[in-house]
Formats: C-alpha cells, structure tokens, sequence
C-alpha cells in the first residue's frame, strides 16, 4: 500500500477512524469513503483491553496505555497518522425510550410550507428532558428519510421526518404531522471519562456513537436502511457487556446494554470446573459448546495441563450445560427487555416486528450460539459480519471487528456535524479514587466471589447480581455439573 498522507492526498473528511473501547479488547479501524459511494479499510489495530469492566473505565492510566498500543498498530497498517478518532461508547448505564410528537395543522397551510411544520414536529419529538447527571447522546426519529442527517444544533444525530396523513377531503380541514425519536442517553460521568481517557493521548473525539447503533450500520447500506421490508434484531456480544438494537420500517426502536459478556460464561466455567480464568477461557474457546448436546452425554476430555502437573478431565456435558444456562439466561434478558417496552405508557412487544436475528461480535464465535438464540426467540437466528466494505477479509468477516467498522460507516454520514455533548465534556473530571477499582472483568469476578460470604454486592445494576454464574442463582436444568478430575499422568 502506498503511505497516504491524511492531510494532503486524502480530504479528512473521506477517511474516518472507528474506536471501541471493549472489555477484553481495544480495537481501531481506518476507513476511506471513496468516490463512488464505497468504503474501503485502510487498515486496523488491536490491543488487550486493560482498565476497563464491563465497557466503562475504571483505571484510565492503563486503558489508555492499551488504546495507544492498537492506535500505534492501526497507523502502521493504514499508514495513516491519525489524530481524530470516532469513539464507540456502551456500558450498562446507557439508557434509551422513545419520544413521540404530533402536529395539527390545517392542509392548505401545510401545503405551502412543508418544511416548516415538518421542522417543528421533528423539534418536538426530539426535545427531550433528562436527569442533570445524564446526557444525551443520539435522537433518531423512527419513520421516514432515515439518513438525512440533522443540521440543527440542539441535538447531534440521525433524524426521520416521520409519516404525514394529511386529510384529502378539504384544504380547510385539519392534517397530522407526526414523529417519532429513538432517544439514546448515558451518564455523564462515565462518558466524560471515556473522553477524558482518548483525550490524554491527545487525541481529539469527532463524534460519539452507541455501540448498538455502530455495529447494525455495519450490516445494513443506505438504500436498505430507507426501506427495509423485515425487522432484524441485533445483537453485539461483547467480553463485559451486551448491546443489542430492534430495527424495522427504516428505523431504531429499541436498544439497550446488559452488563453481561463472553467474561460471565469463563468465570461460571471457572467455578464450577475449578479451574484458573485463563485455562477456563482457553477451554471455552476451543472446547466450548452453547447448546446442550444429547451425544455430549457420559463424553470426558483431557484437558492438558503444564508439564509437571497433573491433567484434568472434563465432563463435556457439565462444560455444554454451564455455558448454554449463561447463554440461554443472557437472550432471555433481552428477549423480555424488548417485549415489555413501554410507550407512552402502553406495553409495546417489537418482537412481533421482528424477523430475524442477527448474532456478532467476538463472543458470536462461540459455537452454536446462534442455535440458542433461535431457540428463545422462537426466529431464524445467524451469525453476521460487516457489509458493504472493502478490503481484508480477515477483519470484515471477523465478527469481533464489526463495531469498529460501523463506527467509521456511521461516521461517513455525520462529518458535517458536530456533536453538542462532545461541546458540553470539554472538562475533564476531577480525578477520585474509587471505593474498590478493577483493571479486567476478572478481578473483579474474582473479589465478588471473596466478599460473597461477607453478604456484600459489588453489583450496582440492578436487584438481580448477574456477575453470579447461573447455574447458582437459577439451577442445572435437571444436569448433574461434576467438577473437573485431576489425572496423574504420571
């Protein structure tokens, strides 16, 4: 590849740097918008994510350490230097409702000045009021004209027209223009120090994008997000977190996180085998199974050890059983999220919308998993990549990849804009140590199992300790979990 230089050759408009910063890994992708539409991979970086539980820093020193090492990696590839970045941003406190607006007016006048009325309704859909410790991060309006990107300054993000009824019968009778807005919003504090921590290396932030909104942009190109036939339900697994977004008739309709990742299944496994972190994740990568297996019964394997110490075997279904209960639990968690939203106060079920499931990100590699999402959805279920994008395959068929390459995709469409929460964080955020900090998902799984007999919760995210493996809190299903059996191979 020939070395580019980001500020002569290429318009820095036409090359956008996608940041996520996930739980087990930090990951950069360098894309190029070329002239026909197209987008091209420069080139990508990928470091060991450190600092960092459940998508939120916790000890910004060592995250950014970690960030500099993938953005070091993605430079050399693309040959790009690079100083702006798009940031992926998730976490259990991202929150998201729908705001509804309707308009009145009567036909003839909505004739003469469309615009006009339709600027008001989309104003009132998307002027929301928000806790003082929250901001708001995306307003997308749920019908028409979905990518027509927002010029106005007092929200940064995608917005849709809506759908107009206006009444045929009489220019003097009265018309309805309406609107709906998929709201998405944070907490300020753990979003300031996101920033905070990209900023350090002087690095400067062009825009801020959910997670679940980066990775379903990498699936879907603009004509088929104007007019979608079925609805898809995406959902992005993650190390420490999930993220997961319902999208139909061109448009967002719910979308949530659960602090719960592909770090949960190696910590039940660890548990219940009694085995170190890193021999349970190693077992989960190549031996893992989500579904439970009927031949799997009575199966042992040998799980090999260093030299010196003694062998384990493994009781496959124990292994298949513990897995697919985290998984299983895990889809059920998202499936009662999206059928009991509420809408103006009334019940609204989106999985009747909804067609098709989509499964990607790093822990999508989990075999059958997507047997197990059919199972609780009761719909077909895949595996997915980004689409749409050139370059190598490595990365765009790599599930793990497909937030980072969403993030530049969705980028490609706001450059024009900027973003008032990015105008609004431009403090940093006076430095307090917390009561108990944790660099990785494992140490802090590994103090939650030593303060359990003490009766203390270090889960703030709701009633229910889900950092507790599943197979405790809810049972086996009826299998009987046998720990692992050293061998002496001696």
């Amino acid at each position: 590849m020939t070395a580019k230089n980001l500020n002569n050759e290429v318009p820095s408009d036409q090359i956008q740097v996608g940041l996520e910063i996930g739980t087990t890994k930090i990951r950069v992708c360098v894309s190029e918008l070329n002239s026909d539409g197209t987008i091209t991979i420069l080139g990508v970086g990928e470091a060991p994510s450190r600092g960092v539980r459940k998508g939120e820093i916790v000890d910004p020193v060592t995250a950014a350490e970690c960030i500099r090492l993938a953005i070091a990696e993605a430079e050399g590839s693309s040959q790009i230097p690079i100083k702006k970045v798009s940031l992926a941003v998730t976490g259990s406190h991202l929150r998201s409702f729908t705001s509804d607006a309707e308009l009145i007016v009567r036909k003839d006048l909505y004739k003469k000045e469309i615009g006009k009325y339709l600027d008001a309704v989309i104003a009132m859909a998307r002027k929301v009021t928000l806790p003082s410790d929250d901001i708001l991060l995306q307003a997308i309006d749920g019908w028409n004209s979905a990518w027509d990107f927002c010029s106005e300054r007092d929200y940064w993000g995608f917005h849709e027209i809506g759908f107009i009824e206006p009444n045929e019968v009489s220019d003097n009778q009265k018309s309805s223009v309406e609107a709906d807005c998929h709201i998405i919003f944070g907490k300020k504090s753990c979003v300031q120090r996101t920033l905070d921590c990209v900023r350090s290396l002087s690095l400067e932030v062009a825009n801020l994008i959910p997670s679940s909104l980066a990775c379903t942009t990498a699936f879907f190109n603009k004509e088929e997000k104007l007019f979608p036939e079925e609805g898809t339900l995406v959902i992005d697994l993650g190390g420490g977190t999930t993220d997961y977004v319902v999208y139909y008739g061109g448009a967002f309709f719910k979308s949530g996180v659960l602090a719960v990742g592909g770090d949960h299944i190696t910590n039940d496994i660890a548990i219940v085998l009694r085995l170190p972190i890193t021999k349970a994740e190693s077992l989960k990568i190549k031996e893992g199974l989500a579904s439970q297996a009927v031949k799997s019964v009575g199966e042992t394997f040998t799980l090999k050890r260093d030299h010196g110490i003694p062998d384990f075997e493994i009781d496959r279904m124990s292994l298949d059983a513990i897995i697919y209960l985290r998984i299983r639990e895990l889809f059920e968690q998202i499936r009662d999220e999206i059928a009991f939203s509420c809408k103006n106060g009334t019940q609204v079920n989106h999985l009747e919308n909804v067609h098709e499931v989509v499964l990607t990100g790093g822990g999508s590699k989990l075999k059958s998993v997507a047997e197990v999402a059919g199972e609780v959805f009761k719909l077909p279920a895949k595996l997915g990549h980004a689409r749409n994008v050139s370059g190598a395959n490595q990365h765009i068929k790599n599930p793990a990849f497909t937030t980072a390459i969403g993030v530049t995709k969705f980028a490609m469409e706001c450059t024009s804009s900027t973003s008032v929460c990015l105008e609004t964080l431009t403090k940093p955020l006076p430095r307090s140590e917390p009561k108990m900090e944790f660099h990785t998902n494992f140490e802090y799984l590994s103090a939650l199992r030593k303060e359990a007999d003490l009766g203390k919760n270090l889960y703030h995210g709701g009633d229910e300790d889900l950092d507790a493996p599943t197979f405790l809190r809810k049972g086996t299903d009826g299998v009987q979990i046998k720990h692992a059996k050293q061998i002496n191979t001696l």
